[in-house]
């Protein structure tokens, strides 16, 4: 790919050169465009919303790389801002090639092709690409959708809803169990993400706080999968829900490492930090506008 431009790819990840990475020259060594093609990788299948540990798993196989090379068009600097972008370009019976390039803006300073096999993990023997994840990706290269956001109540979503609350915060962030189930669930909108593979990766819920007031609380994101948007959907739907049934504003109890993302979304803080749960929130609030069910 080596008159690769921008409009070539869906997906890019945003790196920093630092200055462990340039050699005596002054520029990044050769051998680390690959591992910025490997990191930008990870973030590939994060953009598919797919815990890759689960996901292979889910699969039963795992991926192995069979060829990696670079061609080198410019150099990258320490502190430039590099775009790694990756592609599916072709999907075999059991192989997938992606193209890359690297671009300093629009400059395309390097190319890139990574060849997987797809294999069985405890033979290291290769397996025909499974057609779930064969959609998955031409899905993906085609612009659409990976997750499906799904509303609805305990009885229908509380077992795969339950399965991410408690992997996030039972065992992550140690919440006793007996903190985290309360009856309020029976009585709570419920809104479930679900990527391409079925795999329950985010939910959230949606009480009645008092008339015309909702409140959200519960939500929770796969670890693997934060930064991806996908507490941003889950808010969002139930933001929706909360106007849909008329009620006026919403609010909620934000862990204080999460108020950044809440405040980017149009959450207001409200009030002095408080403990819950051994850890410290504050509460924030968000008036509902008609732009709430768009």
């Amino acid at each position: 790919m080596t008159d690769a431009t921008r409009p070539d790819f869906r997906f890019f990840h945003r790196l920093r050169v630092r200055w462990a990475e340039v050699d005596m020259q002054k520029i990044v060594f050769n051998a680390h465009y690959l591992m910025y093609f490997d990191t930008a990788m990870s973030d590939y299948w994060r953009a598919l919303a797919l815990p890759y540990d689960a996901s292979l798993q889910g699969l039963q196989g795992d991926l192995y790389v069979k060829k990696a090379s670079v061609e080198f068009h410019a150099s990258a600097r320490v502190d430039d801002q590099l775009d790694v972008a990756l592609k599916c370009a072709r999907i075999g019976s059991s192989s997938l090639r992606f193209s890359g390039a690297i671009f300093r803006g629009e400059q395309h300073l390097i190319s890139g092709e990574l060849i997987y096999v797809f294999a069985d993990p405890a033979t290291q023997t290769s397996k025909p690409v499974p057609a779930a994840l064969r959609d998955i990706l031409l899905g993906y290269e085609a612009f659409e959708p990976m997750v499906r956001v799904e509303l609805g109540s305990w009885q229908t979503l509380g077992t795969e809803a339950g399965q991410v609350r408690s992997e996030v915060f039972v065992d992550e962030q140690r919440i006793p169990a007996e903190m985290e189930w309360d009856q309020a669930d029976q009585s709570a909108i419920h809104a479930l993400v679900r990527n391409r593979l079925g795999l329950p990766v985010a939910t959230g819920r949606l009480l009645q706080h008092a008339p015309g007031v909702g409140r959200i609380g519960r939500m929770a994101v796969n670890r693997v999968l934060r930064g991806t948007n996908l507490g941003r959907d889950v808010l969002r739907a139930l933001m929706q829900a909360a106007a849909q049934r008329g009620d006026h504003q919403v609010l909620l109890h934000a862990q204080r490492t999460a108020e950044g993302f809440y405040t980017r979304l149009g959450f207001v803080p409200r009030g002095e930090p408080f403990e819950e749960a051994g850890i410290v929130h504050i509460e924030m609030v968000h008036a509902l506008h008609k732009s709430a069910t768009t």
